[in-house]
């Protein structure tokens, strides 16, 4: 019998918030390399933001304010067992709608990110006359904000799908659709791959894919080869290689180096807030970040109930257990049957591909380039998350009525 959920409120005991007051009291900084002909940003996160946040995260931040504001959002904890590796408590974000054709739509948050990306799709996916209605599910991943850490290596890809595929069985939604980016991205693929009797569409907002080959899509690859990129997939380009050159530092340590760099991450808020605020400046497309914001980003991972560690271990168990069905991870790029997959292409996001790459994911069904926006694209540009959704799932959309006797009006 399924564990039954329970309401849950966020609440860190005072003695948490004065250990963070004292650690920010003895706070010191790096100093800064100056070149006046570079971006200070060039260097990572400039000394004199972090100095400006610390301060204000000692004596402005309010988190109880904070804390009570995402306490608004309906809130549970449940237990998931995941095979071999006991009973997890996992939080969740759950918004039941009232239309009883609801889709339920699964959100998969990434790293730095958390459930709380989901938190301005929630009133734009209520549905009305005009728009499909969704039961909208936002877990926490494992050793991500308040949901359960695990300490046995091993955890990779297909637990984490697992979990968020036993989640939605357990509250009842035996055939549900998935939305996600950043890692949210693999492991919806993952569930795709693995569950996809249950999956029955995809959206996804970062996109990893290959050029299309002779051998699998002969098609497909002669359009690659024959027709030039356009100015979105030439600009994309670009931007992938700055990545790859000058924005993948973090990934290389964290997947091989985790508990390295997870020292400094849980004894040190600077260096959580160093560490995590620059890829909120990188990865977005001048999003006008606020104090505010990026200090309840940061305080969920030093709250977290496993620790702003954990969080990063999961690129070491990707690369390193890797197997799901007899496939890398890697394998995720390529063709996912069965699934219908729909793709936001963003400008600035860390992964950008030609819509001809995009194409081999899968039977992919709509594929939209937005003007704006980058890697959190829930959080910055909610609207056309909310709009691709709406295409797909509308009575005239590619996925209306994928999900039997779920309309969505």
């Amino acid at each position: 019998m399924a564990d039954q959920p329970k309401p849950y409120k966020i609440s860190v005991p005072d003695e948490k918030l004065q250990d963070l007051q004292q650690r920010l009291a003895l706070s010191k900084f790096a100093t800064q390399l100056e070149s006046p002909e570079q971006d200070p940003w060039d260097f990572g996160t400039p000394v004199k933001e972090v100095q400006r946040l610390v301060k204000y995260w000692r004596n402005g931040f309010d988190w109880r304010k904070a804390e009570a504001k995402l306490n608004e959002l309906p809130q549970y904890q449940t237990q998931i067992e995941v095979d071999g590796f006991g009973s997890l408590d996992i939080h969740y974000v759950h918004q039941i709608n009232t239309n009883k054709n609801a889709i339920p739509l699964l959100f998969s948050h990434g790293w730095p990110g958390s459930f709380i990306e989901v938190t301005k799709l929630l009133p734009m996916l209520k549905g009305d006359d005009g728009s499909p209605a969704f039961h909208v599910v936002a877990p926490s991943l494992p050793n991500f904000g308040f949901s359960a850490r695990v300490t046995r290596r091993g955890f990779g890809l297909a637990q984490y799908a697992e979990v968020l595929h036993k989640l939605m069985i357990n509250l009842g939604y035996e055939q549900y659709v998935t939305q996600g980016g950043d890692w949210g991205f693999w492991i919806t693929r993952t569930i795709g791959l693995l569950y996809p009797q249950h999956c029955q569409a995809s959206h996804i907002n970062m996109v990893l894919a290959n050029p299309p080959k002779f051998s699998d899509d002969p098609w497909a690859a002669l359009q690659h080869a024959l027709l030039p990129y356009n100015d979105r997939e030439k600009a994309g380009r670009k931007r992938s290689e700055w990545f790859d050159r000058e924005g993948f530092g973090y990934n290389l340590l964290q997947s091989t180096r985790p508990q390295t760099i997870g020292a400094a991450l849980e004894d040190s808020p600077v260096a959580l807030l160093s560490w995590i605020y620059e890829k909120l400046h990188d990865w977005t497309d001048a999003y006008p970040w606020t104090d505010d914001e990026i200090l309840t980003w940061i305080s969920i991972y030093w709250f977290s109930a496993a620790g702003p560690a954990a969080s990063v271990r999961i690129y070491y168990e990707t690369v390193h257990y890797e197997m799901v069905k007899g496939l890398s991870y890697k394998a995720l790029i390529g063709y996912v049957p069965r699934v219908k997959l729909a793709i936001a292409h963003l400008p600035r996001e860390i992964s950008i591909v030609p819509s001809s790459w995009a194409a081999g994911l899968g039977p992919v069904v709509q594929q939209n380039e937005h003007p704006r926006g980058g890697h959190f694209a829930a959080w910055e540009v909610p609207e056309f998350i909310f709009q691709d959704l709406q295409a797909m799932f509308s009575k005239n959309g590619p996925c209306y009525g994928v999900v039997p006797g779920k309309d969505g009006y």
